[in-house]
């Protein structure tokens, strides 16, 4: 196995005991957990913080949501792509949420630059920071829009960029019953708040 891909495999053990325990997992989870030696880990990250920058970046790049959007047919409603879609985003932000909490729990207080990124390592998405992934899950919408634009009110560019507003910036709290379902959230985004006469 290559280094690169003994990297990555150790990264997909470690990202859920990761959201777990933060950063006071311990060597011998990892390893239990990537089916390795503890020696492997160090053969492939200098230290654990090496290993938890990685684990880190891999959890805010939106390669899984661009390939979870990407894969929505075109041809089904567009109510019915926007909840698809919708849901992969919201899986992504839960998962980068999951895992910040854990870190910031574990006394880990001073995150990363949101533009960090290790040298050399890019995914898919050609990017690095906060301001490349949200452009890319933007343009992963206009895509999803664009079959509609002889429909749609507003240029698919600015819609996409809406969605994600109302997405991103009206995230339910846990707690709040009354939250809207995706499905809602959708729905208003493609009606409106009025109901028709």
């Amino acid at each position: 196995m290559s280094v690169e891909a003994r990297r990555a495999m150790i990264v997909h053990a470690v990202l859920p005991l990761m959201m777990e325990h933060g950063t006071n997992v311990t060597t011998s989870q990892i390893a239990r957990a990537a089916g390795i030696g503890e020696g492997t880990i160090f053969r492939a990250f200098k230290d654990k913080e090496e290993l938890f920058d990685t684990c880190t970046a891999e959890a805010l790049k939106p390669d899984h949501v661009l390939d979870a959007i990407a894969d929505i047919p075109l041809d089904q409603p567009l109510a019915d792509r926007l909840v698809e879609a919708a849901e992969a985003l919201s899986a992504h932000l839960d998962r980068m949420g999951a895992l910040m909490g854990a870190l910031h729990a574990s006394g880990q207080h001073k995150l990363r630059d949101p533009e960090y990124r290790p040298k050399g390592r890019r995914g898919s998405w050609k990017g690095g920071g906060r301001r490349e992934s949200m452009a890319a899950m933007r343009g992963a919408m206009v895509e999803l829009l664009t079959p509609e634009k002889d429909r749609l009110r507003l240029p698919p560019e600015q819609l996409a960029s809406l969605f994600l507003s109302l997405l991103f910036g009206g995230r339910p709290m846990a707690a709040d019953s009354d939250a809207p379902t995706t499905r809602q959230v959708v729905d208003v985004f493609l009606h409106g708040a009025v109901e028709a006469q």
